[in-house]
Order: C-alpha cells, then structure tokens, then sequence
C-alpha cells in the first residue's frame, strides 16, 4: 500500500483532506492508499446528520472551531491536533470486508505497541470498555474510502462543549457523557504522537506516492464542493 505524500507540512483546513480522499479514489491509479492528517480545533458531522441537533454552533463560533460535513455516515466528530486522523482508500465495493481489513491494520499496529485492542460490532476501535477510535465509510464507482479519527490526546473541554449528542442518544448507550465512553491512547504507551504515526506508516505502507503542485491544484478546487454552503447545511 503506498502512503500519499504532500509537498509541505502545511496544516490545511479539514475540507482540503476530505477534497484529498476524494481525489485519490477518483484521479490516482494506486489499488491502495493510505495517508494521516491533523487539523485545527473542528468539528465534522455525517452526511445524513443536521448540523444542529449535534454540534454547538455557539461554541465552536465562540471558540474558532470549524464546522464540517463529510460524505460518509456516522457520527459527529471533533479533532485537533493532539489526534490523528487516517484515511484508507481501495479499490473494490464490498463494506464489510473493506470496513474489516482496515480495523484489522489499525489493530495490528495498537498490539505492536502492546495495546489489547479489539473491533466493536459499530466499526470502532476499543481499548476495554472506551473508545479510542471510530470509523466511517463511502463509496465512489469502484472505490471504497474509509476515514478514521484516532485520540492520542485531545481537548476534553471543547470536545464536551463543541459536539451535543442528545441525552436520549447517551441514555440509550447507557452513558452519562461523552468523556464515559471515550478514552486517550496517550494513556496505554510512552510513544509520542509523531512516533506513533511513525509507527503506523510503517507498519501499513510500502512506498510513497507525493502528490504534484498540480495535483494539488485539483485537490484545492475540489474542496470548494465542501465548502459549499448548502453542502454544510444541507442533506445529501
């Protein structure tokens, strides 16, 4: 599997990725691909989700934290950058094995570092009773793209504050807050954040693909399609 390169260490807006996902499942002749990311403070909600049944637009306006919608489903998110997001792009459409191939890599390389990580039947990954990792997946014609937040760290407190699951929604899953179901791989290894993503490159990938100013270009006016107003605010 080859790692998908950019040019810089540039840290773009979270729409630029999702255009980057995109772009490589429809423009790159590579079967598989893989590549890490990481973002300022921002939220990122499901495509079938209403913006404000689940994140707190006051506070993130209040806070600087940007909103997003992806195409894939699932739940609403929040990342900066204190976790690492990872994107996994394939060819083929079959969900569930796409979906388990990709846990079974991420799993590997937690029990590399001596973590005893398990998938969960709601395509998460867990490290006992907690969180440490949630999946989503969409499909192009021919492609399958699977995106993955993994908490290092984080900021609790805009965590907390920026995404409003309902209560009905924690009481159904037995919870009392979000912090109860969550927990921070920070607190499993010694290994920093950059040497985890070390690690996980490693593990995952064979070769680099390092995308073109070109490439880049196309990637940039894709990601005005995420931007989009009506995209953000908007049912697909």
């Amino acid at each position: 599997m080859k790692y998908i390169s950019l040019p810089d260490r540039k840290v773009r807006r979270l729409s630029f990725y999702l255009a980057m996902e995109e772009f490589v499942a429809r423009r790159l002749d590579e079967s598989e691909a893989f590549f890490m990311w990481q973002v300022e403070p921002s939220v990122i909600f499901g495509r079938n989700q209403v913006a404000e049944n689940e994140v707190n637009m006051a506070y993130c306006k209040e806070h600087d934290i940007r909103v997003y919608r992806r195409k894939s489903g699932g739940g609403c998110v929040y990342a900066d950058m204190d976790n690492v997001m990872l994107s996994y792009i394939t060819d083929g459409d079959n969900v569930g094995f796409t979906f388990n191939k990709f846990m079974g890599m991420l799993i590997l390389v937690l029990r590399k570092m001596g973590i005893e990580a398990v998938g969960s039947s709601h395509n998460d990954i867990m490290i006992g009773d907690h969180k440490v990792c949630g999946t989503a997946f969409y499909q192009l014609p021919g492609r399958s793209i699977v995106h993955s937040t993994m908490l290092y760290d984080t900021c609790m407190t805009h965590m907390l504050n920026a995404i409003t699951p309902s209560q009905e929604k924690l009481q159904k899953k037995g919870i009392e807050s979000v912090r109860q179901r969550i927990t921070l791989l920070k607190d499993y290894t010694r290994l920093s954040l950059d040497e985890v993503k070390t690690l996980i490159r490693e593990t995952l990938c064979e070769g680099e693909r390092m995308l073109t100013p070109d490439e880049l270009t196309e990637i940039e006016q894709l990601e005005q399609t995420y931007l989009d107003k009506d995209f953000i605010n908007l049912l697909l």
